[in-house]
Formats: C-alpha cells, structure tokens, sequence
C-alpha cells in the first residue's frame, strides 16, 4: 500500500480529507447534470427519474446527501466503466452535494 507525501505547506493547507480535489472518486467515470442516460451507463438519479439507485425520489436534499457515498459506492461496485448523475439543484445542501460530485468526478 502505497502513501501520498505531502509538503508541508500541502498538509497544512488541507485540514481535512474532503478538502482534496479528488476525495472520493470512483473507478468508474462521472458524468454530471445527465439530463439522458447513454448505454452501459449506471444511472444516479435525483427526482422523479428512472434510474438504477435514486438519491431522493422525492427531491429530498437532505435524503440525497446521506445516499450519496454509499450509492456511488454501489454503482461503482457493479463493474460498469461510467456513472451518471441527474442534475442536483445547485442551491442550500445542493451545493455541497454538487461540490462532492464534482470532485468525484475529478481525475485527481
């Protein structure tokens, strides 16, 4: 297992792990604000979307943001090589979930 160094001036600037570009990412490639699915994709979906795993039928914030890890973790577990995500309302905890997407769409 290998580990990152970091400078100095790296550790001190970076009080904790969600603050690295790249904090979560999966294997699998993002895709952001999917207003359609493409073939082989697995479907992230927010609202009332078909889709494979949805954060928030309801278009619940909250309920999307404490589906969000496990939810990439469980589609990224199924092998497939790209993750799609339905748009997330860019407003409130919206922001923070659409931060935590982006970075984990990031390549690093």
């Amino acid at each position: 297992m290998g580990f990152d160094v970091l400078t100095r001036d790296e550790a001190a600037a970076i009080s904790a792990p969600g603050q690295t570009k790249s904090h979560y990412a999966p294997r699998a490639s993002v895709r952001l604000n999917a207003t359609d699915w493409q073939e082989g994709e697995a479907r992230l979906g927010f609202g009332d979307v078909a889709c494979d795993l949805n954060l928030s039928k309801e278009g619940d914030l909250r309920e999307a943001a404490a589906n969000l890890f496990e939810f990439m973790h469980q589609l990224d577990a199924t092998g497939r090589d790209h993750i799609a995500v339905s748009p997330i309302p860019d407003v409130g905890l919206g922001l923070a979930i659409n931060d935590r997407l982006a970075r984990a769409a990031a390549d690093g």
